[in-house]
């Protein structure tokens, strides 16, 4: 199986349109992990991705009377573009099938190029689907994004080109994993003229599908409702079958990442090369940093910079994450004394470092809360900050790991009802598109009281909100069957340690 996709990733025609990309030292990262990292710019290609390789070569071998019917494909955004591209290099009419909430950016880029766009669905598997329709109906070819032979060897370039870049000394390979074209294409190529060389495919938590598949020893399908989709363009449900007999065969290791983690690799991306990366462009760096954590790596390594199709708006929300994600930031909730000068006292015992954010509201007549940010060096470090401020007699609260905390109260701090209330709070995600939220609260109805309620636009495929909801009059259980009906993703945060210190 792999010598028969060597010859057909060596027979490859990506470079009618895809440029040699560079295999570029990174010294920061090689100083503090302490091995040679070596980052390969797939964001430099005319489409900021790699997905202009396998959506080029597979258009490249199409018939004559399949290249006049046209094709259509669906997307999250850079096979789209991909396909799009390579589509009006070739001559061919192309049609791309989007979700809804795709980003602004890659819809507007598909536009730009020149092919059709038809929005549909509120994620990938509904575009899927509504374009294996639109196939089926109108007899056009369809373009898989990663399930496919000449897919894959296009894709498997990349692999070719860090092997003849990076010389005899190479250890491991880093690979950001949605559907699995990409690593399966580099693994072919590079597990058969040089089977020492390790392949670690990286993927987001929130949709590990290659990972499960591996663990089971067969394709498994992830709840696509479910399905973290900050690195939209790796959310994928079920790693494709062609793929998947690669990556038993060939793939070493696995490794999955959170999305601090991801928005602190993209950081680094931005402090090695001056580009952000969106977020399944910076999987790969994200996946090394955790793996030479957690094993012995000591040879020179490449980690795959796969695309840089981020919409703007969502880089604050990146910003926020990133220190976090570094284990540099700690989010503590702190009880102070309600008396002057507890503040200045406070600042005083975090001595020199650095805080990053502070909030104060009052608490009650004895005691105020501080949602406050701190900068640590290291996982000692916080451990020696912890300690040294529960001798003073402060007590704290480690938030670093709270989603509500980090997503939402830190914008929320003193919201505190006047008169003592029952009440449940839940967190929520829904589609991001125009109207979404007025959506969002119609499905909600107005059988039951909004007591508290925040929500803020990322610039995400999701929006995020926090909801309290009065159950004085009626029974929670109720109100969960209701949250169920709506259809909605949630998670009920009534006894979030954040929530409790901070808002009730």
């Amino acid at each position: 199986m792999l010598e028969a996709y060597v010859k057909k990733i060596l027979a490859s025609r990506v470079y009618d349109l895809a440029i040699e990309t560079p295999t570029t030292f990174a010294p920061k990262l090689s100083k503090r992990l302490g091995v040679r990292v070596s980052l390969k710019r797939e964001d430099m290609q005319e489409i900021f991705s790699f997905k202009v390789r396998g959506a080029y070569n597979k258009l490249s071998y199409l018939s004559s009377q399949e290249k006049k019917l046209g094709v259509i494909a669906a997307s999250a955004g850079n096979h789209a573009q991909g396909v799009a591209i390579a589509a009006r290099e070739l001559g061919i009419a192309a049609t791309i099938v989007m979700s809804h909430n795709t980003p602004g950016i890659k819809v507007a880029a598909v536009k730009d190029i020149g092919a059709k766009v038809i929005l549909e669905g509120d994620n990938y598997d509904a575009a899927a689907q509504y374009a294996k329709k639109l196939s089926e109906n109108r007899g056009l070819p369809l373009i898989p994004p990663y399930d496919d032979p000449d897919i894959i060897a296009g894709q498997g370039t990349v692999g070719l080109e860090i092997i003849n870049q990076h010389g005899d000394d190479l250890e491991c390979i880093f690979v950001p994993v949605g559907g699995g074209g990409l690593i399966a294409g580099i693994a072919a190529y590079a597990k058969y003229v040089r089977p020492d060389i390790k392949i670690v495919g990286v993927e987001a938590e929130g949709s590990a599908c290659l990972t499960l598949a591996l663990e089971r020893k067969k394709r498994v399908t992830l709840n696509s409702e479910k399905l973290d989709l900050f690195a939209d363009g790796v959310s994928v449900a079920q790693v494709g079958k062609e793929p998947f007999k690669i990556a038993r065969q060939c793939v070493d290791s696995m490794v999955t990442v959170n999305t601090d983690e991801i928005c602190a690799a993209i950081k680094d991306v931005f402090e090695e090369t001056r580009t952000v990366a969106e977020p399944a462009g910076a999987l790969a760096i994200a996946g090394l940093k955790k793996y030479v954590q957690q094993n012995n790596l000591v040879g020179p390594s490449v980690a795959i910079v796969s695309g840089a199709n981020v919409n703007f708006d969502r880089l604050r929300h990146i910003s926020e994450r990133a220190e976090v994600g570094e284990a540099r930031e700690k989010i503590l909730g702190v009880g102070l004394e309600e008396k002057p000068g507890s503040f200045l006292k406070f600042s005083r015992n975090l001595g020199s470092r650095a805080v990053t954010e502070f909030n104060y509201r009052l608490g009650d007549a004895t005691r105020a809360n501080v949602y406050v940010g701190i900068e640590v060096e290291s996982g000692i470090d916080a451990e020696n900050l912890f300690e040294d401020l529960k001798i003073k007699g402060y007590p704290i609260t480690d938030l670093t790991e709270n989603e509500a905390a980090k997503v939402h109260l830190r914008h929320m701090v003193g919201g505190k009802p006047k008169t003592p209330i029952s009440e449940a709070v839940f967190r929520f995600e829904f589609p991001e598109r125009k109207g979404a939220l007025l959506k969002f609260l119609n499905n909600i109805g107005s059988d039951w009281d909004i007591t508290l309620f925040h929500y803020r636009n990322h610039g995400a495929a999701w929006g995020r909100v926090l909801v309290g909801f009065s159950v004085q009059e009626k029974p929670i259980d109720e109100l969960r069957k209701h949250l169920v009906k709506v259809g909605y993703r949630y998670w009920e945060e009534t006894h979030n340690e954040g929530y409790n210190l901070f808002l009730r």
